[in-house]
C-alpha cells in the first residue's frame, strides 16, 4: 500500500462518512413534510436508475443477468434499500429532534453489531477485548440515548419503538455488507446497482400495497416540490457518492482500516445540528466519544493481535530462505565445476 494509495482511500472514506453524518440531520427536516416511506423509496429510486446508467455504459446489458442468484441478490436488496432506508428514518422520524443523533450513533455501531450477529448466529464466540468494547458502545449509546436523565426509563415505551426500528434497520445493512462477500467475482458497481433496484422494486411494492389500502399517502406534487433540495443531497451525497466512495475507499485501505473513518458519522452530525440551532448536551457528546473511543481501541488491538499471528509466519519464511541459500550456493558452485 503505497501512500498515494492511502491518501486516496482516506479521501474515499472521509467523504462517505461525512456525506453520512450529514444525512441525517438533512433527512430530519425533509421528515417534517414527507413520509418516510415514501421518502425512502424516492430517494433509492432514483439512485438505482442513475447507478443503471453508469453500469450500462460501463460493463454492458450483460452485467444486468443475475447469474441464478436473483434470490440472494433480492434478499440482500430489501435489507440495505428497503429495511434500512425505511426503519431507520421511520424511527428517527418518531423519536423527534433526539432520533437525529441516536441514528447516527446507532450507525457507528455497525462493526460491533456484526461481531454480536456472527456471535449469534455462527456461535463464534468475540475474544475478551471486544466484548468489552461493545460494553463500552453500549454505555455510550445510553448516554446519548437517555440524554443523562434516568426519568427516560420511565417512559422508555415511547422511545423503545422507534430505538427497534433504528437498529432493525442498521442490521439490515450489516447483513448487505455482509452478503458482498459472495459477490466478490462481480464488480462493486454491479453488486450495488442490482441489489439497489430488486431493492427498489420491493419499496415500491410496500408502497402501492399500503397506499391502497389508504394506509399511506401518496405525496402531492406540491410536497415533492418542497423536498427537492433535501432529496437531491440525498440522492447525491449520502446516495451514490457516498455508496461508491466507500467501497473504492475500503478496497484501496482494507477494511480493518478503512472502518476507522465511520467515526466521522456521528461528529458530522453534531456539528451539522450545532448550525442547526440544536443544543447538543454534553451527555450527547461524552455518549458519542465513548462509542468512538470502543471502535478504535478495538481496532487496535486487532491489529496488534493480527500483527503477532503474522510474526511467526515471517519468521519461519526468513529461517527456511536462510537454510536454503546454502544448498542453492552449493549447488551453483558444482555446476561451474563441471
Amino acid at each position: 500500500m503505497n501512500k498515494k494509495q492511502i491518501i486516496i482511500g482516506s479521501v474515499l472514506c472521509l467523504i462517505a462518512s461525512m456525506s453520512w453524518g450529514a444525512m441525517f440531520p438533512v433527512a430530519q427536516v425533509a421528515l417534517q413534510k414527507i413520509d418516510p416511506f415514501y421518502f425512502s423509496f424516492i430517494r433509492y429510486a432514483v439512485v438505482a436508475v442513475i447507478l443503471s446508467a453508469i453500469l450500462w455504459v460501463k460493463e454492458g446489458l450483460a452485467a444486468f443477468r443475475l447469474e441464478g442468484k436473483g434470490k440472494a441478490l433480492v434478499f440482500y436488496g430489501t435489507m440495505a434499500f428497503t429495511v434500512y432506508n425505511m426503519f431507520i428514518f421511520s424511527g428517527q422520524y418518531l423519536m423527534g429532534d433526539t432520533g437525529t443523533i441516536t441514528a447516527s450513533l446507532i450507525e457507528v455501531l455497525m462493526p460491533m453489531i456484526s461481531i454480536l450477529y456472527v456471535w449469534i448466529t455462527a456461535k463464534a464466540k468475540p475474544p475478551r477485548y471486544t466484548i468489552v468494547s461493545m460494553i463500552l458502545c453500549l454505555a455510550g449509546a445510553l448516554l446519548v440515548i437517555t440524554n443523562g436523565k434516568l426519568a427516560f426509563f420511565a417512559m422508555a415505551g415511547k422511545s423503545l419503538f422507534p430505538l427497534l426500528l433504528i437498529f432493525i434497520g442498521v442490521t439490515g445493512w450489516v447483513l448487505y455488507s455482509m452478503g458482498g462477500s459472495r459477490f466478490k467475482d462481480w464488480s462493486v458497481l454491479r453488486y450495488s446497482t442490482l441489489t439497489c433496484l430488486l431493492g427498489s422494486l420491493v419499496s415500491l411494492a410496500i408502497v402501492s400495497f399500503a397506499t391502497l389500502l389508504g394506509l399511506l399517502p401518496a405525496p402531492s406534487i406540491e410536497t415533492l416540490s418542497s423536498v427537492k433540495w433535501e432529496m437531491a443531497f440525498m440522492i447525491t451525497l449520502p446516495g451514490i457518492v457516498a455508496l461508491l466512495s466507500w467501497n473504492a475507499g475500503l478496497k484501496m485501505l482494507t477494511p480493518l482500516n478503512g472502518i476507522l473513518y465511520i467515526n466521522f458519522v456521528p461528529i458530522t452530525t453534531l456539528i451539522i445540528m450545532a448550525f442547526q440551532g440544536y443544543h447538543v448536551s454534553m451527555f450527547e457528546i461524552y455518549g458519542t466519544l465513548l462509542v468512538i473511543f470502543a471502535i478504535v481501541r478495538n481496532n487496535l488491538v486487532q491489529r496488534k493481535r493480527h500483527k503477532e499471528r503474522q510474526e511467526p509466519a515471517e519468521r519461519k519464511a526468513r529461517i527456511h530462505g536462510a537454510a536454503s541459500s546454502p544448498a542453492t550456493g552449493k549447488a551453483q558452485t558444482n555446476r561451474s565445476v563441471l
